[in-house]
C-alpha cells in the first residue's frame, strides 16, 4: 500500500514506516534520500519518498532504466556559446534540452577532437573553437545564452572593488569578456562545490558582482546530481543569470524524489576497454566488500596498505573504496584507480571502464571519446552529468519564455549583493 506525500520529523517517520531513526540517518548519509528543513531547523523527511527506497531495497520496488534525457523539440531562437566545453557533457545536455549551439569553445586537443567526432557523427554541425580562449574575438558572436564551466581560481584584488577588474587574468574573466561583449539574455556558469568558501566566501562574492557590474541579476545553487537524474554523488555550483533589462526569471532544477542507482545505470553497458590493479593492489582490493573501504581490511594489511596516511587524521573513506549496486556511484574523478579516491566496480576487483564511467556520467553509450584511456577517463571525470545540463537547460528556456514552467522547476529571487549575503550558504536564495 503506497503512503502519501508528506513531510515530518525524523522519529515520526520511523515510527509509520517501522523503520529505525539510525536506519534513515544512513540512508540520508548514503544520498539515498534528501531531508528538508522547517523555520526551527528540524530536518523534515518525505514519508512516501523513504517508503518507495524501502520497496526498491527490498527488490519489490520498479527500477528505472538508464536513460539520457532528450527533448523532441529545439527551440531556434535560444542560441547559446559555450566556453571551456571538455568533452561535452554540458552542451549536449543543452543540446538535448533543446538548446541549439552556435559556438563552441575549447582548448584541450582530445577534448577537441571529441566534440568535433561527435558533431559528426550526431549531425549536431556545432561549431568548435579549438583556439585559446583569451585569443577568442567574440564580437563576432551573437547568442541568447552563454554557458561555461570555468575552473575555480583566485583573483588578485585592487584595493576594495570585488569586481570586473579583479579578475583579469582568470579564465572567469574570459567568461566575462564574453559576457560584456555579446549581451546575451541568460548567462550560466558551473564550478565545483568548493567555489561557495573558495578565499573565505570572496572569489564568489567578486564574480556575483561582476554579474551585477555587467547589467545581470544573478543567483546561484549547489545541485545534487543524485536528486537529478544522475546515478551519483556529484555536486555543482550552478550560477543562473539574467540581464536587468530583460526582466526574466531565475529558475532552478527542482530535486527530484527518487534517485538512481548503480545497478539501474549499468544494465547493459557496452564492453569497453578499462584500466587494471597491479596484482598487489587486487589482492587488497579483493578483501573489500560492496560498499566497503579500507577499514574493512584487516589492521596489518591496514596500515601496510595505507602507509602514513594510517596515522592521519580524517576517515580517508575515498582508499580502496568499492562501490554499491543499490546506491549512486560517489563523485567521478579523472582516474577511477586513484589511491584517494576509489572507485571500484561493485562486484568484480578492477575499476569502472571507460563505458561504465561514461554511463555513470548520463553520456550516451554512442558517444566517443578520443584519445588515450588516460585522456577519456579525464574528460568524462572533469564533465557535468548530460542529465544534470539538461535540467539546466530546460530551465534556461523557460525563463527565455521558450517553454512554460514546469513542475520540475522553481523560481527564485535574484540576490541582494553584499558581501555577506553573498558567501553566506550553499544555496543563495534569500529567504
Amino acid at each position: 500500500m503506497l503512503v502519501e506525500n508528506k513531510l515530518v520529523q525524523i522519529g515520526v517517520a520511523a515510527g509509520e514506516l517501522k523503520v529505525s531513526v539510525d536506519t534513515i540517518r544512513r540512508w540520508a548519509k548514503q544520498g539515498l534520500i534528501k531531508a528538508s528543513r522547517d523555520g526551527r531547523g528540524n530536518r523534515l523527511f518525505n514519508v512516501a519518498e523513504i517508503e518507495r527506497l524501502q520497496r526498491k531495497l527490498s527488490g519489490s520496488g520498479e527500477e528505472k532504466p538508464f536513460t539520457v534525457l532528450r527533448s523532441d523539440k529545439t527551440y531556434p531562437r535560444a542560441t547559446c556559446v559555450d566556453l571551456f566545453a571538455g568533452g561535452g557533457g554540458t552542451a549536449l545536455g543543452f543540446h538535448n534540452a533543446g538548446i541549439p549551439h552556435v559556438f563552441l569553445n575549447e582548448f584541450d586537443r582530445n577534448a577537441v577532437a571529441t566534440l568535433r567526432q561527435n558533431s559528426q557523427a550526431h549531425g549536431f554541425d556545432w561549431n568548435i573553437c579549438p583556439e585559446d580562449v583569451h585569443e577568442v574575438d567574440f564580437s563576432k558572436l551573437d547568442a541568447q545564452v552563454i554557458q561555461a564551466g570555468f575552473p575555480c581560481q583566485a583573483f588578485s584584488y585592487a584595493g576594495k572593488s570585488r569586481g570586473f577588474e579583479d579578475t583579469r587574468g582568470t579564465l572567469f574573466f574570459e567568461f566575462a569578456r564574453a559576457i560584456r561583449t555579446i549581451c546575451p539574455a541568460i548567462a550560466v556558469g558551473e564550478n565545483v562545490r568548493g567555489l561557495v568558501k573558495h578565499d573565505h566566501g570572496n572569489t564568489l562574492t567578486t564574480m556575483l558582482n561582476t554579474f551585477d557590474e555587467l547589467g545581470y541579476r544573478v543567483n546561484y545553487q549547489v545541485l545534487r546530481a543524485q536528486y537529478l537524474d544522475v546515478p551519483q554523488k556529484r555536486e555543482r555550483l550552478i550560477l543562473f543569470a539574467t540581464r536587468k533589462d530583460l526582466d526574466l526569471p531565475i529558475i532552478f532544477p527542482k530535486e527530484n524524489d527518487y534517485v538512481l542507482t548503480l545497478k539501474e545505470a549499468l544494465q547493459n553497458v557496452p564492453e569497453s576497454p578499462g584500466q587494471r590493479y597491479t596484482e598487489r593492489k587486487a589482492k587488497v582490493m579483493e578483501m573489500i566488500p560492496e560498499g566497503g573501504n579500507w577499514r574493512d581490511l584487516p589492521d596489518e594489511i591496514q596500515r601496510e596498505y595505507m602507509g602514513a596516511s594510517y596515522f592521519l587524521g580524517g576517515g580517508k573513506t575515498g582508499m580502496a573504496r568499492r562501490m554499491a549496486w543499490n546506491q549512486p556511484a560517489l563523485t567521478l574523478t579523472c582516474n577511477p584507480a586513484q589511491k584517494q579516491t576509489e572507485r571500484c566496480h561493485p562486484s568484480e576487483t578492477r575499476p569502472f571502464t571507460v563505458r561504465e564511467y561514461a554511463r555513470i556520467q548520463t553520456f550516451p553509450d554512442d558517444w566517443e571519446f578520443c584519445g588515450s584511456m588516460a585522456a577519456q577517463y579525464k574528460q568524462i571525470g572533469n564533465a557535468v552529468p548530460v542529465n544534470l545540463g539538461y535540467h539546466v537547460g530546460r530551465c534556461v528556456l523557460a525563463a527565455l519564455g521558450e517553454i512554460p514552467l514546469e513542475d520540475t522547476m522553481e523560481v527564485v529571487a535574484p540576490l541582494s549583493l553584499t558581501p555577506e549575503e553573498a558567501s553566506s550558504s550553499e544555496q543563495g536564495v534569500l529567504l
